[in-house]
């Protein structure tokens, strides 16, 4: 997938407000699990989230949208299939640090207010945590349709938070699906595209050619019984192919990248993973102290010559 067709997102939200829900409808819409598989908080695989109905633990997957603009819409975005590449985070103050560490692998970020409820403090807190790492904020109203909504007094709340205009704000109900369609439609017109900031420094130096080192950044990492320390990365700049002697740059542990890929929501492995790109990679580390939140992939050689 070209970088232009790239849209690294999360969604961020106070707790029960509707985020895993409107990545329940986002995954429908775009055909990346099928209705028989389908299930409430689908993201949500841990017993306790699904029993408490609260997001713990950050979960990213990869949906395909086919971007078809409005007739009225003056869109620079070009039509036709795109990635999106979503992280759902926590609500819950406790989980703040995995909200942190997925704003760093994203460039935009969907805001889900209750229309019911307003704006609480952990709206607050998360949007000042995107603003911080100055991510494209896209404003969303969800429960709309139930009868305590309040749309007027909750969208002036959004818009003295943000200094947006009402018509940035959508009206939507995750619940039923209204107007899900207008959020990825708002996700491919307003994120931008990843970029690889290496690759713009090699562009500037005259013309000359420039071997880009390759940059991952660790994000979630966890140890799994059968497969050793698997890594949710995003790719800044270069490319992880599959078999790639790898390097942790803080830690300075060496590894090998037995499988990369994306998650959609399961695993699907691919050739490699490239600049922009949000996926896995499967590693023969046997324990996450090796490969830390935060820390930076790189391959072997590039240590090498560097």
């Amino acid at each position: 997938m070209m970088k232009n067709h790239i849209r690294n997102f999360c969604i961020i939200a106070h707790i029960d407000h509707g985020k895993s829900t409107l990545a329940d409808r986002m995954m429908e819409l775009t055909g990346t699990v099928t209705t028989r598989d389908m299930k409430q908080q689908l993201l949500d695989s841990m017993e306790l989230e699904r029993e408490k109905g609260i997001t713990i633990k950050l979960a990213p997957v990869r949906m395909q949208y086919n971007y078809v603009p409005e007739p009225t819409a003056a869109s620079l975005a070009e039509v036709g299939m795109y990635d999106l590449n979503l992280i759902d985070t926590p609500g819950h103050v406790d989980f703040s640090y995995e909200v942190s560490r997925s704003l760093q692998a994203c460039e935009g970020a969907v805001l889900v207010v209750d229309a019911s409820q307003g704006i609480q403090a952990q709206t607050l807190a998360n949007v000042y945590l995107a603003m911080e790492q100055d991510l494209v904020i896209i404003p969303v109203l969800n429960k709309v349709d139930l009868p305590a909504a309040d749309v007027p007094r909750v969208s002036l709340q959004v818009m003295n938070l943000l200094g947006c205009s009402e018509d940035e704000i959508i009206h939507i109900s995750a619940k039923t699906g209204h107007n899900v369609p207008q959020v990825l439609q708002a996700i491919v017109e307003r994120i931008p595209a990843p970029v690889s900031p290496l690759a713009e420094q090699a562009a500037q130096l005259d013309g000359r050619v420039a071997i880009v080192p390759t940059r991952a950044l660790i994000f979630d990492s966890y140890y799994d019984d059968y497969r050793g320390v698997i890594l949710y990365v995003r790719v800044v700049d270069g490319n992880i192919p599959k078999g790639a002697d790898i390097t942790m740059m803080a830690t300075g542990a060496h590894g090998l990248a037995l499988e990369v890929g994306h998650l959609s929501p399961g695993m699907q492995p691919d050739p490699a993973l490239e600049t922009g790109e949000i996926g896995y990679i499967v590693t023969n580390l046997r324990t996450t102290r090796d490969a830390r939140v935060g820390d930076t992939v790189t391959l072997t050689e590039n240590i090498k010559k560097g």
